[in-house]
């Protein structure tokens, strides 16, 4: 049994179903908020300065900031399409080993957080994060850093790793590109995995925070990275349980379906599987009738309930 096993065994009654559903009623919170009250959302980033002063809020509330998208109807088509593979996700791998892989994305990507708030420090303390002179012109601080860096912290990544996820669980799988292009699942996800590097790349080299491209990408994944190749004979074995579960249930709707099919064939052809041996009486002459083989008697006779025990038995000496 694997250390996932082990650990649903104690605590699966307390994962939470339809995780999906909350993630996408997150994101359209965070919608109407950049819509309505976009200066809000710089209360609501993963800024960790602000978190250690005293703003905790902001360790939960990052997560109504939605994914970058000025297109309303690509939004929608976005939530709606990430709402299909993560409940599919959780169906395929179970409640509780979902919950996991998305709680743990979110750890580690506030771990990235503070991880780069110490490199910036650092970073800052030896005047070499933006060079000397700009740091000295501009009297740049940690806590001007940490705020500016919090903007890239979003779901953006997380979402991601659902996808890589689910191309890895489910590579056989089409998927329609602009709704017409039939596209395998496993080749989106090589096409999102190098979106991903090239992005991390672009970013170091053109942003002035490109620095923070490592820690804000590198932490949003590490669950996919870690979680999901540490699990994956977990995930594969339950995978085999499923088709197998699969493959049996079909079997047995087949059976039972040949046997519907003959009982029918049997009743409009006239063939009966029970008589009495002594009034003639099949299982057609009434539906509470019920039909027995005497054990006594020498030969295959069958009797309903009303001669059962009051026949003559039938000896081969007769």
């Amino acid at each position: 049994m694997g250390l996932i096993e082990k650990i649903e065994r104690k605590f699966g009654r307390f994962a939470i179903k339809n995780l999906t559903l909350i993630l996408i009623g997150c994101y359209i919170i965070g919608y109407i908020l950049n819509y309505f009250f976009p200066q809000l959302l710089g209360f609501l980033t993963l800024d960790p300065y602000s978190i250690i002063h005293g703003q905790v809020w902001r360790l939960v509330s990052w997560i109504l900031i939605p994914p970058p998208e000025d297109n309303i109807f690509l939004a929608i088509i976005m939530m709606v399409f990430y709402f299909s593979i993560g409940t599919e996700l959780e169906r395929r791998w179970g409640a509780f080993h979902y919950n996991c892989y998305i709680f743990s994305g979110m750890i580690f990507t506030i771990l990235g957080s503070f991880l780069l708030m110490i490199y910036c420090q650092i970073k800052i303390d030896n005047g070499s994060l933006f060079g000397k002179d700009i740091l000295y012109l501009s009297g740049i601080t940690i806590k001007n850093v940490s705020y500016l860096t919090s903007i890239l912290f979003s779901t953006f990544y997380v979402n991601m790793s659902i996808f890589l996820a689910y191309a890895c669980t489910f590579p056989d799988n089409v998927v329609l590109l602009f709704f017409l292009i039939p596209v395998k699942v496993k080749v989106l996800g090589f096409i999102y995995g190098g979106f991903i590097i090239f992005e991390m790349i672009d970013g170091l080299i053109k942003s002035t925070f490109g620095f923070a491209y490592p820690f804000v990408i590198g932490s949003s994944l590490l669950n996919f990275i870690l979680f999901f190749f540490t699990t994956r004979k977990y995930i594969l074995n339950n995978d085999i349980k499923t088709k197998t579960q699969k493959a049996y249930n079909a079997k047995i709707r087949n059976i039972k379906k040949y046997k519907t099919m003959q009982d029918d064939r049997n009743h409009f052809s006239g063939i009966t599987k029970h008589k009495c041996a002594v009034c003639g009486r099949t299982e057609k002459d009434g539906d509470d009738l019920v039909f027995r083989f005497c054990s006594k008697c020498d030969g295959n006779y069958e009797y309903c309930q009303d001669h059962l025990y009051t026949h003559i038995h039938f000896t081969k000496n007769e």
